[in-house]
């Protein structure tokens, strides 16, 4: 496989390029679904290939490069990338595969550095500070990275090495696919300036409208505007935030043991559903998966927020705080009915529904405040007997009564 020149601002590391202020790395598997895929299809390298349901209706899961050049993305539904990319082979996930390999390439970070932060099965950020004595200087902390990814996997990773997150994710973006990126510390506005503006970390679609509406196109014309004019337009916390970023702020440190923000699940449906029965089942699925998720995980959560996507894949989303945290499915599928029906979608078609819980904790941290002559339900008790029953006999072992009836409809039809 081809290897890139490891490239910077300025001269090659391998040259002079100063990476003494970079302890930050950010690795970024190049197109990791589809990479893993084609170590069994050898026969389609060079070739389109989409990972996604080739019958379904879900998303585009991963693409590789040859896709992607004819607009197909990530997260994109997979009718419409069958519409740009018809000559692709589209490949169903096994998604056992890419876990295999995701638990290889984090033992390989750790090799580096205890100071592992894992951003996604495909990506984390290293801080290399600590090994530079036993290994060397970052850029070659780096390519020693990608080395051992591609000998042990035979696939190829995109690395960027800067002073900061924000910086080394975006230099990795930047060198991809198949690189690696040095951005020295005196030269991260260099670096940033040119950049559209929609490469910052909190500009999403409707942020970048308003921000090319006042003029700002570029990270160099927002780090020229007054932060009191961006917390004025754009609100105190985000303009703050994204004045920072525009001049290489970003203070946060790589952390090892990143805390579970959300545990959620969701569910595209084969066709467009407008049966209410069918969507509270469906909800009540995807909360048993998510409560068994938290309790094996050992959180709770304050907050249930579900899911909704029209057929016109309009998405509504819906949220309430708990009076206190849970990790009980029939709690959560309370909820999650009870904001369905606030939403006003009985009777729309829907393609796509999920929930999820928020404001987690660990489950030793709460406490269960009964009121006067309130009973406990016993609910947390039977669903922790079913958690016991499927880890020994698989996850149909036991189901609540109405997901045993959808089942047997779905066999009569």
């Amino acid at each position: 496989m081809s290897r890139k020149q490891i490239t910077g601002i300025g001269p090659a590391p391998r040259t002079g390029v100063d990476d003494s202020g970079c302890p930050i790395l950010h690795v970024d598997m190049d197109a990791f679904f589809a990479s893993v895929e084609l170590l069994d299809r050898p026969e389609l390298r060079g070739r389109p290939v989409i990972v996604g349901s080739p019958a379904g209706r879900g998303v585009v899961l991963s693409a590789t490069y040859e896709a992607r050049a004819q607009g197909v993305h990530s997260a994109m539904p997979m009718s419409r990338a069958r519409r740009l990319c018809p000559q692709a082979t589209i490949i169903p996930p096994s998604h056992g595969k890419y876990a295999e390999v995701s638990k290889g390439v984090m033992e390989i970070f750790h090799t580096i550095t205890p100071l592992v932060e894992p951003i996604a099965s495909d990506e984390a950020f290293l801080d290399v500070g600590g090994a530079r004595r036993r290994l060397g200087p970052p850029a070659a902390i780096a390519a020693t990275i990608r080395e051992q990814v591609l000998d042990r996997f035979g696939i190829t990773c995109s690395v960027g090495v800067a002073s900061s997150k924000f910086v080394a994710k975006l230099a990795s973006k930047q060198c991809k696919p198949d690189g690696l990126l040095v951005v020295p510390a005196d030269q991260v506005v260099d670096f940033l300036h040119p950049l559209p503006v929609s490469a910052l970390w909190g500009v999403g679609e409707r942020t970048e409208q308003s921000l090319v509406r006042l003029g700002i196109r570029t990270v160099g014309d927002l780090a020229r505007v007054p932060p009191n004019t961006l917390r004025r337009e754009l609100g105190q916390a985000a303009g703050g935030h994204l004045a920072a970023l525009a001049w290489g702020r970003d203070e946060r440190v790589v952390s090892a043991h990143v805390p579970d923000k959300s545990i959620g699940n969701e569910e595209t449906f084969a066709s467009d559903v407008d049966d209410p029965e069918v969507i509270r089942r469906e909800l009540l699925r995807l909360s048993e998966r998510v409560a068994a998720r938290m309790r094996k995980a050992g959180h709770v959560g304050r907050t249930v927020s579900v899911k909704l996507r029209r057929a016109d894949f309009t998405t509504i989303n819906r949220s309430r705080t708990l009076r206190e945290p849970t990790d009980v499915a029939q709690v959560i599928y309370t909820t999650a009915c009870e904001l369905f029906q606030a939403a006003g979608l009985e009777r729309v078609r829907l393609r796509l529904v999920g929930v999820r819980m928020e404001n987690l904790r660990p489950a030793q941290e709460a406490t269960r405040q009964l009121g006067l002559g309130e009973r406990e339900t016993g609910w947390r008790e039977a669903e922790q007997a079913m958690d016991k029953a499927i880890r020994r006999f698989g996850p149909d072992a036991v189901l609540p009564a109405s997901l045993v009836r959808g089942k047997l409809d779905e066999t009569e039809t």
